[in-house]
């Protein structure tokens, strides 16, 4: 774990000892767009289709998420706090993602965008109106920039533990017993995808809504070809924002691997996966707590094997903080906490993961037999 170092005058920050000491190298990327068409304020929810939208809604009560409006074709689930919903599910034949929505700063930045990009600004289905841009990403994603109109009001929070530290006793008189109750979900986190195209999919993102990137991760022995991870977050100026609202790293197929939602601190967590492993459903990996965002974590599959994450405390940067580097490593995942399992890593062959192997090796994209053993050799250092 790192810590904060003193060296005469010079104080190393825990942030800057998990990077490369000189940071970015000259010629490296420097992890913004120089002139983006806006800058979005925040991921607003994500969409997926599933068959079975009874069976999605009793496991996202079991998870922790509330129900903001039920249908026979949609299920919207949100989180405690005021504002959009933070997840669509919509019926359909078959189990997928379909994309990310994010939430424009202004109503004004959709007709930007829309001109800029060449589309246009169409009425939103999300419960309480609003308005919504349609893009695609490269990787395929389609991307959903939104302006809300009603806001959903704040629902109440599951209230952190009073705890005492060494000599700093708050609490006497009083045992705790964290009830065993689903963690509830206060918001959408951020998102992890896949990608054949990282570089041109990243410089989209920067591009085009303004994300600037935290950190870095490259290949060992490869730095020289650029990174192959990215965690993205907003550019909110002064005010400091998730460490990453959006991840994304190079693989050989094109996807989603996991989405992250905000619980109140390390009890709910723990308590919440109790009350998860007691109704059968299966932890991926956890509890830990990560380098990259610093941020506790617990990863659960939800029946129709989607990968969704518990966490809480996690890093927030203003704009001032520049992106780290460094070496993408299993070993690199996390401070403390159990190995990364294979579930996790999606190491586990099926397939499926070998027909994207054969199509990444024949198609034209950033794949090549160098990146994919660097990546073979990064999940197994």
């Amino acid at each position: 774990m790192s810590e904060t170092r003193v060296t005469g005058a010079d104080v190393i920050t825990a942030h800057q000892d998990l990077h490369s000491e000189q940071g970015a190298l000259r010629g490296e990327h420097p992890g913004r767009s120089r002139n983006p068409v806006i800058k979005v304020a925040d991921l607003a929810w994500l969409e997926f289709q599933k068959p079975d939208l009874d069976r999605a809604e009793v496991f996202a009560r079991d998870f922790g998420f509330g129900i903001t409006a039920r249908t026979e074709r949609e299920l919207w689930l949100r989180g405690t706090f005021a504002g959009s919903p933070c997840m669509v599910i919509r019926k359909g034949r078959t189990s997928r993602f379909i994309g990310p929505a994010f939430r424009a700063a202004e109503r004004a930045d959709l007709d930007r965008l829309a001109r800029a990009t060449g589309t246009a600004v169409r009425e939103s289905d999300v419960p309480g109106g609003g308005k919504v841009v349609d893009l695609l990403d490269p990787s395929g994603f389609p991307v959903q920039v939104v302006h809300c109109g009603e806001q959903l009001p704040a629902l109440p929070e599951q209230q952190p533990l009073l705890l005492n530290f060494g000599t700093n006793h708050r609490r006497t008189n009083a045992a705790q017993r964290p009830p065993r109750e689903p963690s509830r979900i206060q918001r959408l986190g951020h998102v992890v995808l896949e990608t054949r195209v990282f570089a041109r999919a990243l410089d989209w993102y920067l591009d085009t809504l303004g994300m600037i990137v935290s950190d870095f991760l490259f290949l060992d022995g490869q730095r020289d070809r650029g990174p192959t991870m990215a965690f993205v977050r907003c550019d909110l100026g002064s005010v400091p924002a998730d460490h990453h609202t959006l991840a994304m790293h190079l693989g050989p197929g094109t996807g989603y691997v996991h989405s992250a939602y905000q619980v109140t601190d390390l009890d709910s967590i723990a308590a919440g996966g109790e009350y998860l492993k007691e109704r059968g459903y299966r932890r991926s990996w956890g509890i830990g707590r990560h380098i990259q965002g610093s941020q506790l974590f617990d990863y659960w599959r939800d029946p129709d094997r989607f990968m969704l994450e518990h966490f809480a405390d996690g890093d927030l940067f203003s704009r001032d903080a520049e992106p780290g580097w460094a070496p993408m490593s299993t070993s690199g995942l996390a401070q403390w906490g159990p190995p990364a399992t294979r579930d996790f890593l999606g190491a586990s062959p099926s397939p499926q993961r070998v027909h994207d192997v054969i199509e990444a090796l024949r198609r034209d994209n950033e794949m090549d037999p160098a990146r994919l053993f660097g990546l073979l050799k990064a999940a197994n250092s």
